[in-house]
């Protein structure tokens, strides 16, 4: 476990990490700064549910109040359940993944690995076919671990900006090369 100095990080530490967003905040850390540093409710995570608000509470030292019914009920752990024959090979729901736990490539079916999925259910609604669902899963019964959820979303996020990048300078080149084109002399 990486060393934990600010109190950000105590209370992402404490968080579940799925990078669910129904806390109304883009991810674990973020919902964390903002219990850090502007005071956000500390009940506002349904994935970590009771548990997960107890120890805020204990951390902050606050009193223990229910989980906010406007970011959604806490529900047991489920898994992202990709029914491959419907899968027509989109590719939608990779990009939304925070753990690249979906695997597949533009025009062949996809497969969630159970082990890295978070059920944050992010990869649902862009799905036109509505190929996915969630499943309890016996063999998955809690989240994973928070560590590796953890480092996955920075790896996937990172992949995302490089990804961004590349597309934004191979753009910029080829523009370079109009422009040269154009003024070139003939």
């Amino acid at each position: 476990m990486a060393k934990v100095t600010t109190l950000a990080e105590k209370i992402d530490a404490l968080l579940p990490q799925t990078q669910c967003t129904k806390c109304g905040y883009d991810g674990c850390m973020p919902y964390a700064e903002a219990i850090a540093n502007n005071g956000a409710a500390i009940n506002r995570c349904p994935p970590g549910g009771d548990e997960g608000i107890a120890a805020l509470a204990a951390l902050l030292d606050q009193a223990i109040v229910p989980l906010d019914p406007e970011c959604g009920a806490h529900i047991p752990h489920r898994v992202a359940m990709i029914d491959e024959a419907a899968c027509i090979g989109c590719a939608k729901c990779l990009k939304p993944c925070p753990t690249d736990a979906i695997i597949g490539a533009n025009k062949f079916m996809h497969t969630a690995i159970a082990s890295l999925c978070t059920g944050c259910e992010l990869c649902i609604p862009p799905c036109p076919v509505d190929c996915i669902t969630m499943v309890e899963d016996k063999n998955f019964p809690a989240l994973p671990n928070v560590d590796i959820a953890r480092e996955r979303f920075h790896l996937h996020t990172f992949r995302l900006i490089r990804d961004s990048q590349e597309r934004i300078d191979a753009l910029a080149d080829k523009e370079r090369a109009v422009l040269y084109d154009q003024h070139a002399p003939r």
